[in-house]
C-alpha cells in the first residue's frame, strides 16, 4: 500500500504561481511513477503531468512550459511547480502513483483556485 498527501494547494490570481507537494508513505520501494491531474467542476479528472522514476517528465499540453514536475527522493515528495497561472487551471488537483504492475493510489485532493 502506498498513502499520498497532498498539500500546498490555495488562492492565486492568474498570472501568479502555486507550488503542490505530494508526500508518499508505505511501499516506496514499488512506486514506478508519480503524477498529478485535476478535475474542475462539471469535467472529467484529466492527466496534469508524470515524473518516472529514472526521472524522466511528461506534461499535458494544456500545462507545457508553465508547471514543472520534481521529486526529492530523500522527503518522498513529489512536487508541481505551477506558474503563469489561468483561471482555467482551477480544479481540485490530485496526486497518483503506479506501483509495481498494476496497482495505483490516490490522494485526497487539494483545491486549487486562480481568480482573474
Amino acid at each position: 500500500q502506498v498513502q499520498l498527501v497532498e498539500s500546498g494547494g490555495g488562492l492565486a490570481q492568474a498570472g501568479g504561481s502555486l507550488r503542490l507537494e505530494c508526500a508518499a508513505s508505505g511501499r516506496l520501494r514499488s512506486i514506478n511513477s508519480m503524477g498529478w491531474y485535476r478535475q474542475a467542476p462539471g469535467k472529467q479528472r484529466e492527466y496534469v503531468a508524470r515524473i518516472t522514476s529514472g526521472d524522466g517528465t511528461n506534461y499535458a499540453d494544456s500545462v507545457k512550459g508553465r508547471f514543472t514536475i520534481s521529486r526529492d527522493n530523500a522527503k518522498n515528495t513529489v512536487y508541481l511547480q505551477m506558474n503563469s497561472l489561468k483561471p482555467e487551471d482551477t480544479a481540485v488537483y490530485y496526486c497518483n502513483c503506479i506501483a509495481g504492475l498494476v496497482s495505483e493510489y490516490w490522494g485526497q485532493g487539494t483545491q486549487v483556485t486562480v481568480s482573474s
